[in-house]
């Protein structure tokens, strides 16, 4: 998903899955994990990043970590982290949040390489990643 920022640079959400979590992507009725990049708003010198997410499991996600990459404007690694978004009721939207400190159109793009903790009683393996639905709502950012 591509997102026009004020640098006239884009913003990619994306995900690095292994070949089987692509295929389960595909099937319907699956049950998957949806994330969507919802906002990315300039706090001073940084940057809010705002994701809506959908634990899409009849049973709830107790705790999820996506491990997440932010790529400089120069299409560089800036930040290798850790993304927690807690618990995701089965069903149910979450809106997370997380602040970086790099300003928003230093970013040209967020990629999710997978789950790095998904815990829950009764989840399939890989119920976090296998099937990864990523989508971005941010069309432009004021500024």
């Amino acid at each position: 998903m591509t997102l026009g920022l004020k640098t006239g640079k884009p913003l990619l959400l994306a995900a690095v899955m292994a070949a089987a979590g692509g295929a389960a992507a595909q099937e319907p009725n699956k049950a998957v994990v949806a994330i969507e990049l919802s906002d990315a708003e300039p706090v001073g010198e940084a940057c809010k990043l705002s994701f809506v997410v959908q634990n899409g499991h009849k049973v709830d996600i107790g705790k999820a970590v996506y491990e997440t990459v932010l790529f400089d404007d120069q299409g560089q690694v800036a930040r290798l982290t850790l993304l927690d978004f807690q618990d995701l009721p089965a069903g149910r939207l979450r809106v997370r949040q997380f602040q970086f400190p790099h300003t928003c159109d230093g970013i040209s793009r967020v990629l999710i390489n997978g789950a790095d903790t998904c815990t829950g009683d009764g989840l399939p393996d890989g119920a976090c990643s296998r099937g990864l639905v990523l989508s971005s709502r941010v069309m432009e950012l004021a500024g």
